[in-house]
C-alpha cells in the first residue's frame, strides 16, 4: 500500500520540506543552485513546481512548468524514502526508477546539500507515521 493516500498529503510533506528548507543552513545553497524544479509522482498522482532561485524557495502544488530546467517523474514512496535518506537518487535513475529530463548533473550536485533536511521531513510525517 503507497505511503501517501491524497496529493494533498503530498503537498503537505514532500512539498513542505522544500518550503522548510527555507529556514535552514542549506536553503541559501539549495537557492545558488538558480534552477525550476518540476516533480511528478505517482501512486497517488500529484505535481508540483520547487523553485529554487533567491529570494526563497517556493513550492507551486499542482505546477506544471512546462520551460523547467529540470524534471523528475518518480513514485510517491520514492520521494518519502529519498527524504528518510533510505534512497539513493543517482541509484534509481541508473535503475530507471526515477526518470529525469534535463540536466539532471544539476541535481546529483544537490543531493548531497539536502542531507541535512532528512530529520525535518522526517519530524514532518511523525505524526503520520504514528496513526
Amino acid at each position: 500500500m503507497a505511503y501517501y493516500s491524497s496529493a494533498e498529503e503530498i503537498y503537505k510533506y514532500l512539498g513542505g520540506v522544500f518550503r522548510a528548507a527555507n529556514d535552514t543552513e542549506v536553503g541559501p545553497k539549495l537557492k545558488a543552485a538558480d534552477i525550476d524544479l518540476q516533480i511528478y509522482y505517482t501512486d497517488p498522482d500529484a505535481a508540483m513546481t520547487v523553485t529554487l532561485r533567491e529570494p526563497t524557495i517556493e513550492v507551486t502544488d499542482g505546477g506544471d512548468n512546462a520551460d523547467a530546467d529540470v524534471k523528475l517523474y518518480m513514485p510517491a514512496d520514492i520521494g518519502d524514502k529519498f527524504w528518510r535518506g533510505e534512497y539513493n537518487l543517482g541509484v534509481g535513475l541508473a535503475k530507471g526508477q526515477v526518470k529525469a529530463k534535463g540536466p539532471v548533473n544539476k541535481i546529483l550536485k544537490l543531493v548531497p546539500l539536502t542531507k541535512p533536511l532528512f530529520p525535518v521531513y522526517r519530524e514532518l510525517v511523525a505524526q503520520k507515521d504514528a496513526v
